[in-house]
């Protein structure tokens, strides 16, 4: 009832009274946002500016995408308070994915500040931007210089410990977090941030000293040579934890050491089943298939371990590799011709299509992709042939129906798209597209086979074709 009473009061120019009947409608219902956007409107025009802001935040609090909340704290704040302006400007850009414009805006933010809090979470947000927009060396910019201040966080130094491992710049990873211990910041993430420097710059001796996650010591354990004992302690631990996905790399990672690559195989499959298609997967099988001397799924392995890591140029190179070895694996080929197609190589890609089909007569998918390369040279008749073929395979695609239709009418077959379309009205059921169909049977009819050459049939012509070359 209180709502509707503001409402009321509102329609009425009767602000103040709809002002206390919406709060009242509010505590009834806090989560409603609309009752917010209207007390902070209404708070607008009896120039409640701060409490107008309040509700505004509040908004942004349930739902930190809502652009009007943005806008109204923009205007409020923009001739009272530049630091909260350029802030709520550079959240609304930032959200909006207008990344350079946040960062100018946090830039100002940053001068305009008036508390070192204020500037020093400022500078960690103007941190992430450029983290966001590939420019690393800005942003270790702003974390050195949030460090050489007094407004430190553990984030702060997390954060650019990780700028250094992705660089590979692994001493000065190290520094970093050292110095947050000795900043007061000897934490458990921290110690772990440092673990796992040390790991991924072959220190495992001074990881090992790091860390207190059970599965980062097994893993020291197994780099340091200590297979037995880091086995044991894999079998003891808990049931729940053998669970965690690393536990069937540290598995698998001490089945490749010790050379029982059956078993590694097997416990990377199972891995698979808890992390499906990862790249990590097809990373350690080929380390496997590499020590075991297969070269073909060693080969096939990286390429896919590329194909997952979007790089195109080295998943073809490894693909066409494991080709070399063995040209008859149809899953192989289709892979390497959808790369090639996808990176426009696609007269490349058509070669290993024809391989499918010599291999597998019947692959419809290899066939529609012969079709279609065909269509695109202008080479309708083939592109006829191959569709044909197809629906050989499959006489109830509706969609392969309809592409050999239009195929059939570029080569003037036209009784023989009269026939094909007949077959598809017989299949479909949606209204629209079966009086589509009539309308283009209708026009086909009234125009009859084209000429004497139809009455061939349009394979019989290309097999005659091939005959003459």
């Amino acid at each position: 009832m209180s709502l509707q009473l503001a409402e009321q009061f509102e329609a009425n120019e009767q602000y103040d009274q709809a002002y206390e009947a919406y709060k009242a409608a509010h505590q009834q219902n806090p989560d409603d946002l609309g009752i917010l956007e209207r007390l902070g409107h209404i708070a607008l025009i009896l120039d409640k500016k701060d409490e107008a802001a309040d509700h505004y935040n509040e908004i942004l609090k349930k739902d930190l995408t809502n652009a009007l909340a943005y806008e109204q704290l923009i205007s409020i704040y923009e001739n009272t308070n530049r630091y909260k302006y350029y802030v709520y400007r550079g959240n609304k850009n930032s959200l909006e994915g207008k990344l350079e414009f946040a960062i100018n805006d946090f830039k100002k933010a940053v001068a305009a500040a008036t508390e070192p809090t204020q500037a020093a979470m400022t500078r960690l947000a103007l941190a992430n931007l450029y983290r966001q927009t590939g420019n690393e060396m800005k942003a270790i910019d702003e974390y050195n210089m949030l460090l050489s201040g007094d407004e430190l966080h553990e984030e702060m130094f997390l954060q650019l410990a990780d700028i250094y491992l992705k660089e590979e710049a692994y001493p000065s990873a190290v520094d970093t977090l050292l110095k947050a211990k000795q900043k007061g910041f000897d934490s458990l993430r921290i110690n772990e941030g440092l673990a796992a420097v040390y790991l991924k710059s072959g220190r495992a001796d001074k990881a090992i000293e790091c860390t207190k996650d059970p599965l980062v010591t097994i893993q020291c354990m197994l780099e340091l040579g200590q297979g037995k004992e880091a086995f044991e302690k894999l079998n003891a631990l808990p049931e729940e934890v053998k669970k965690h996905p690393r536990y069937y790399t540290l598995m698998a990672q001490y089945y490749y050491s010790s050379k029982d690559f059956d078993k590694a195989l097997e416990t990377i499959d199972l891995y698979n089943q808890v992390v499906p298609n990862s790249p990590l997967t097809y990373q350690m099988r080929a380390l496997v298939f590499d020590e075991k001397g297969d070269e073909y799924n060693s080969y096939l392995n990286w390429g896919r371990y590329h194909i997952l890591r979007k790089d195109i140029d080295m998943a073809t190179h490894e693909f066409l590799n494991a080709v070399q070895i063995k040209d008859d694996d149809v899953d192989l080929l289709f892979e390497l011709a959808q790369i090639l197609e996808t990176n426009g190589e696609v007269d490349h890609a058509s070669e290993y299509y024809e391989k499918i089909v010599k291999i597998d007569p019947k692959n419809k998918e290899a066939l529609k992709k012969l079709a279609q390369y065909r269509e695109g040279l202008g080479d309708y008749r083939m592109q006829a042939y191959f569709l044909e073929k197809a629906y050989e395979v499959d006489s109830r695609d509706l969609t392969l129906m309809k592409n050999l239709a239009k195929a059939y009418e570029k080569n003037r077959a036209n009784s023989r798209a009269v026939e094909i379309l007949t077959r598809y009205l017989d299949l479909v059921s949606d209204p629209v597209e079966i009086k589509m169909v009539q309308e283009k049977l209708n026009k086909l009819e009234s125009l009859g086979a084209s000429d004497a050459q139809e009455s061939e049939g349009l394979i019989d012509k290309i097999m005659r074709f091939f005959s003459r070359k």
